[in-house]
């Protein structure tokens, strides 16, 4: 009876636990389809994106859009011909345009027939003659002719887009934004400033490397430097300021060109 009371006071042993029950639960892994993008990296480190603008900042200390325009409405007008044209053909064709339609309300009173008439020698220009006509006609009804002031509701204009809005944002109302064109898109990439593979994307990541002092000008440097320096055929980079600083696979100067201000520009 002793016996069997120390049997029955002994510990029980404990059953046998497989390992794999012991170790923490694994998070189940993303598939492909749900996984998010790794968002690409600038190549230039933060010290050297602030050289980057001091030197544009010192080469064109107070750089300007190329279109002709007397207001906000014109200025929205000229951008939205300026898709697939060059400024140049553009000012040419507004000329005398504006010297007659200055506001949404003399725009409309012209009519589309007149408005193509001006500027045909502009390409896509019968379908942005309607679209010049239906953005006077919006602004004038959904707002009292002025232009808005929000990008929300410049792109519910006809033929505004998301850089035309950008565009008219900055250099109307002194906001400091980025329009991401063709060459803003291909300096970003080519140079692995920005890299992006949409403008939207590629807008979101210059204003995320860009110091915030350098900002509001930062638009029209990258334009300028990629219609006169960084050219889509040829990079002149005998001429380029950041020669030293680039990391363009394509590059074929690594001396700076001489940092000196640039004249003022004339149009």
């Amino acid at each position: 009876m002793a016996r069997q009371y120390r049997e029955d006071m002994k510990e029980p042993k404990p059953k046998s636990v497989k390992l794999a029950a012991l170790q923490p639960a694994s998070k189940p892994r993303m598939s492909k389809a749900t996984a998010k993008p790794r968002k690409p990296k600038s190549a230039y480190s933060t010290e050297e994106v602030e050289e980057i603008f001091r030197r544009f900042s010192v080469q064109r200390p107070e750089p300007k859009g190329e279109l002709n325009y007397v207001n906000p409405f014109t200025l929205v007008v000229a951008v939205a011909l300026s898709a697939q044209a060059t400024d140049v053909g553009v000012n040419k064709a507004t000329k005398a345009l504006f010297a007659i339609a200055d506001t949404p309300e003399k725009m409309l009173a012209l009519g589309e027939d007149a408005v193509r008439e001006h500027i045909r020698t502009i390409g896509l220009y019968r379908n942005k003659a309607k679209n010049v006509i239906a953005l006077s006609r919006m602004l004038v009804e959904d707002f009292d002719g002025e232009v808005p002031r929000d990008r929300d509701e410049l792109v519910k204009l006809p033929g505004v887009g998301r850089k035309t809005a950008n565009v008219v944002l900055s250099m109307a109302f002194g906001q400091a934004t980025i329009a991401v064109d063709t060459h803003i898109f291909r300096i970003a990439n080519r140079i692995g400033l920005a890299p992006g593979k949409t403008p939207d994307q590629v807008e979101d990541h210059l204003v995320r490397v860009i110091p915030n002092h350098y900002l509001y000008h930062a638009h029209h440097w990258l334009i300028l430097h990629g219609r006169y320096t960084c050219k889509a055929r040829r990079p002149e980079c005998e001429h380029c300021i950041i020669a030293d600083l680039c990391k363009a696979a394509e590059k074929t100067n690594t001396i700076p060109a001489p940092l000196v201000a640039l004249p003022p520009q004339v149009f």
